[in-house]
């Protein structure tokens, strides 16, 4: 087999593969025995049809057809093998010659991650915000906990802003009921501006029994968008009572036994939460601070992909919230045109981002182990809610341990930066990343010392060991590249809705 290779664009080749004959012989006798079991010829059982009656009755070309297409995607990836080229997507063949007895050739177009090498990035230096807990912080999350405990009691006057009033509402589009928009005995926090607008404002000065009726825009449903008179009835107003922050409430509301014990625990929880931030911003910035000593072309379908990937997340998210895009857009205070360009260019940096740590797991000769996979399946598994051997088998079905292979070891290359990158807080204290993720762990300095001594003890060492090799340690961090690359991008949605992966997989 002889294969020629074109560079179109830099991200963009076409191969030109012409193949002996001869080769075909295996494909052309299997499209001749699964013909034979199709056709039916008198005389002849079933998959037992001579290959001369086959060519007079079915045709040689539609053997010959057969064949290219069984043979076409083993030929189509030993081209690619050969040739020593990244693609990315399925290409576009074209057969250009097939003489019957003694050529075959086609062509095949396909997108090629561009040639580049990563460079030094021993120096890289990066500011993450300060690992610091305020007073604030804290007592703000004890006030929520203090609304999860809080309690509610009639009150014989008119609502007010905080107030939860139970009401009745009544839909109507030119005198007709919109059944959907219409409800009885529903609860609901005065002020918190969670349903029709203009609610709030009307359920105001209303006492149990008073009704009032507004015109407001319907935000959901068949008639989502249309004016509608609607008419609200309060049944009853209640207040809302919080639980005073005492040793009472501390052991009500949690394991401890007084509301300063409570307070300290709160604190380092959210002293973990600002670590694990900080942890996170570190890899997005390190990530960050390599992209912008790369400059690479990106292939327009790839990133056109990315943006489809992405409107189509922010789509399901919307649906799931109830939300039209005009209704979010409003929110983000976004035109349509900041909006497109928004996801657009963090799309470009999300593909930059994979590219570059693909070819750095090239370059560092890095590699995944069958138990770094495991741990990837467990952990992923864990944050869906499914078992980890039922993902494994989804993961396997549908030919995805490809992809989670790239997913590891851009992950690994990604650790291998965060590595050689000096990090520092906004007060100019350096980090020490690794130590930092020790204590996340819950590894104490001195169990990481006995840890050492103990390995020293067993294995001599190794002056010889590369960067590389010692990068091959598993990624502490559940934290995948991809999300690192959508964070140093600034994705523009929101929030990710659930993968299609995660829904298919429960349901698997």
């Amino acid at each position: 087999m002889k294969t020629d290779v074109e560079e179109l664009t830099p991200t963009r080749v076409k191969l030109t593969v012409e193949v002996p004959f001869d080769e075909l012989k295996p494909n052309l006798d299997k499209a001749y025995k699964e013909i034979s079991q199709q056709v039916r010829i008198k005389g002849f059982r079933p998959g037992k049809v001579p290959a001369p009656l086959i060519d007079k009755y079915v045709g040689r070309g539609a053997v010959l057809q057969e064949a290219v297409n069984d043979a076409l995607p083993e030929l189509y990836g030993r081209a690619v093998e050969e040739s020593e080229i990244f693609v990315l997507g399925q290409p576009d063949v074209e057969v250009t010659e097939l003489e019957d007895g003694t050529q075959f050739a086609f062509t095949a177009e396909v997108d090629i991650r561009p040639k580049f090498e990563v460079p030094d990035y021993d120096g890289l230096e990066v500011v993450v915000d300060d690992a610091e807990v305020t007073d604030e912080q804290v007592q703000e999350t004890i006030d929520n906990l203090r609304e999860r405990f809080a309690s509610l009691t009639g009150a014989e006057r008119a609502a007010e802003e905080g107030d939860f009033a139970t009401i009745d509402m009544v839909a109507k589009i030119d005198g007709e009921e919109v059944e959907d928009a219409s409800t009885t005995g529903y609860s609901y926090e005065v002020g918190s501006k969670s349903a029709i607008e203009g609610l709030d404002d009307v359920l105001v000065g209303l006492a149990a029994g008073d009704d009032k009726t507004f015109t407001s825009a319907l935000p959901g449903g068949e008639h989502a968008g249309e004016d509608a008179e609607i008419t609200v009835t309060v049944q009853s107003v209640k207040v809302k009572n919080l639980p005073d922050l005492d040793d009472e409430f501390a052991q009500l509301a949690s394991e401890f036994d007084t509301i300063d014990e409570l307070r300290d625990d709160v604190r380092t929880r959210l002293g973990r939460q600002v670590k694990m931030q900080q942890l996170s911003e570190a890899r997005d910035k390190a990530l960050e601070a390599l992209l912008e000593k790369v400059e690479i072309p990106l292939p327009d379908k790839v990133v056109e992909e990315e943006v489809d990937r992405r409107n189509q997340q922010l789509e399901q998210q919307l649906q799931m919230a109830g939300m039209s895009k005009a209704d979010y857009l409003k929110e983000e205070e976004k035109s349509e045109e900041d909006f497109d360009s928004d996801v657009a260019d963090a799309a470009r940096l999300a593909v930059k981002g994979g590219f570059v740590l693909d070819q750095l797991a090239v370059q560092e000769e890095l590699n995944v182990e069958n138990e770094e996979l495991s741990e990837y399946v467990v952990s992923q598994a864990m944050q869906m809610g499914v078992q980890p051997q039922q993902l494994a088998e989804y993961l396997t079905q549908n030919n995805q341990l490809p992809a989670i292979v790239s997913e590891v070891l851009r992950s690994k290359a990604l650790n291998l930066v965060v590595e050689h990158v000096t990090v520092k807080d906004e007060s100019g204290n350096e980090i020490d990343v690794d130590a930092v993720q020790r204590e996340l762990n819950g590894e104490t300095e001195t169990a990481q010392a006995e840890d050492e001594a103990d390995a020293a003890e067993e294995t001599p060492a190794d002056t010889s060991e590369t960067p590389a090799e010692t990068a091959e340690t598993p990624a502490e961090t559940a934290e995948t590249p991809a999300e690192t690359a959508d964070a140093a991008a600034e994705e523009a949605p929101a929030a990710e809705a659930k993968d299609d992966q995660e829904t298919e997989a429960k349901d698997a």
